[in-house]
């Protein structure tokens, strides 16, 4: 889907003779698509990449859209933002790793997402912060959701889709939106409500989506040959200082249910989070629990 619903000559749209000046290289190099509206930017890109030849490595691509009638995040649920409100968009790109070693891929693109936001104009007292495994906070509100899918895989290569959702503006129309999808999710499921939305325009009234886009892309554009070459390490230390729950008390949670509470010691070289249980030590995998503070009460 390429609809036009909006205004050609609205004040929030991507200026592309200024992205091809500040996005470096991935503006030379990759193919970006800006859409006015799609289902889903991640959704596209696997449908993409799963068309092209197993084992093939081209160049990375970005898709973003001003709007999405199906964007998603974690776990299913949906992703809510309002034309200019957001930055949509994802890349699909071959990392030239086999899929078991793409972990910690979420924690090394929130990293890349820190890198992005230290070179926009944001205030001093701003303070971003991740939230494992996939969350950019900012001043403890979720500021952007990072959703990682795979298209295909071989012995030595992995084909994948980031998928990034970050908020520049109407935080507080989007956090009324999602305390009502949380209600209605809550009749039928038994799903937790996620940290409370925060936008970009806290910490940079100015916000707009040219500069974060190209940000973004240039982060993204280190960042991946980084994990490509060496996997998670090199990007875990920064990942800890920006720990936003470092040594406080969290509570896994599986369907709705507590399942145990504990200290927040670290995450290991793999990108599993550290939990100082009553029973013991616990490794978490990515994905296979949610995440609360403890006062957060299932």
């Amino acid at each position: 889907m390429n609809s036009t619903p909006f205004a050609p000559d609205a004040p929030w749209r991507i200026d592309r003779t200024r992205l091809a000046t500040i996005a470096e290289r991935p503006a030379r190099d990759w193919t970006i698509e800006i859409v006015d509206e799609t289902g889903s930017t991640n959704a596209d890109l696997m449908e993409q990449l799963r068309a092209s030849r197993r084992g093939s490595t081209p160049a990375p691509m970005a898709r973003v859209a001003y709007s999405q009638t199906a964007g998603r995040g974690r776990r299913g649920r949906a992703w809510l933002a309002e034309p200019g409100n957001a930055l949509l968009m994802s890349v699909g790109c071959v990392l030239k790793r086999p899929i078991e070693g793409l972990s910690g891929l979420s924690l090394a693109i929130g990293v890349a997402v820190l890198d992005a936001l230290a070179h926009l104009p944001l205030s001093p007292s701003a303070r971003p912060a991740l939230k494992w495994p996939n969350d950019v906070l900012l001043d403890d509100g979720k500021l952007a959701g990072i959703l990682i899918e795979t298209a295909w895989n071989t012995p030595d290569a992995t084909a994948v889709v980031i998928g990034i959702g970050l908020n520049l503006h109407g935080a507080e129309q989007l956090a009324a939106q999602v305390d009502d999808a949380n209600r209605q999710a809550a009749q039928s499921t038994q799903s937790t409500p996620g940290t409370a939305p925060a936008a970009l325009a806290r910490a940079w009234p100015d916000a707009n989506l040219t500069d974060t886009l190209a940000a973004i892309l240039n982060a993204l554009d280190a960042a991946l040959s980084r994990f490509e070459a060496e996997g998670f390490r090199p990007f875990r230390q920064r990942w800890l200082d920006a720990h936003a729950w470092a040594g406080r008390e969290v509570v896994l949670i599986d369907q709705g249910m507590e399942v145990t509470r504990g200290i927040v010691s670290g995450v290991d070289e793999s990108g599993q989070l550290l939990i100082d249980a009553p029973e013991g030590p616990r490794t978490v995998t990515t994905g296979e629990l949610t995440l609360r503070l403890a006062r957060e009460r299932p």
